[in-house]
């Protein structure tokens, strides 16, 4: 069971919103390491897939300055064409702003690049609008730790909750006895979960043998 949907992220209330994770972006971050953030980024995406939650993916400029999204979020929607836009609020964009109130859903998980203005800005006119917005900080990143830092400050004051991806993922997980998405978890947390993934890897390992 996963008791407590108003107060805790639930797989049926949510979509994610991944945005601008993109060559020219990341070249710009200062606040975290690329490699982390990528790592992160891939995770909630998988995350999202697994749980079924609807999973939103938009780009700025792709084909002219930004390239194009990250190879190993779009490798989870290989299908998926992300809305690419000029705007640097993505939710003042008419198509992404179509796609998320297409998923009826109204609590909505935001990581991209970067914190202090493609994620901030629609974060904050997300909440204005009604929704119930949560940050991935730790699969979001800016020019510096102190702009990131900051911006995280002030979508916290403005009521944005702040989340990392691995409490997105165990709170839509909730029970280890919710069987259907164990094992996807579990692969998760060991392709993306540092030395606790490598530990419970190692854990297999021993028991098999």
């Amino acid at each position: 069971m996963r008791n407590y949907p108003e107060t805790l992220l639930d797989p049926e209330s949510c979509a994610v919103l991944i945005i601008d994770h993109e060559p020219q972006m990341y070249f710009g971050v200062e606040s975290h390491t690329r490699t982390s953030i990528e790592n992160n980024a891939a995770a909630l995406a998988k995350a999202a897939q697994l749980f079924g939650v609807p999973c939103i993916l938009t780009t700025v400029e792709a084909k002219t300055f930004s390239g194009f999204l990250y190879s190993k979020i779009q490798q989870v929607y290989p299908k998926a064409v992300p809305i690419d836009r000029t705007s640097i609020n993505s939710w003042e964009d008419a198509n992404l702003k179509k796609a998320v109130t297409a998923t009826n859903r109204k609590k909505i998980v935001i990581a991209g690049l970067w914190t202090e203005a493609c994620v901030t800005f629609p974060a904050l006119c997300m909440k204005k609008d009604g929704y119930d917005v949560y940050v991935a900080s730790d699969a979001c990143g800016g020019a510096s730790k102190e702009t990131h830092d900051m911006a995280m400050q002030r979508m916290i004051q403005a009521g944005v909750k702040p989340m990392t991806w691995m409490q997105v993922m165990l709170e839509w997980q909730r029970d280890w006895n919710n069987k259907d998405t164990y094992n996807g978890v579990m692969t998760i947390v060991k392709d993306h979960g540092g030395a606790y993934g490598l530990g419970v890897e190692y854990v297999e390992t021993m028991l098999t043998k």
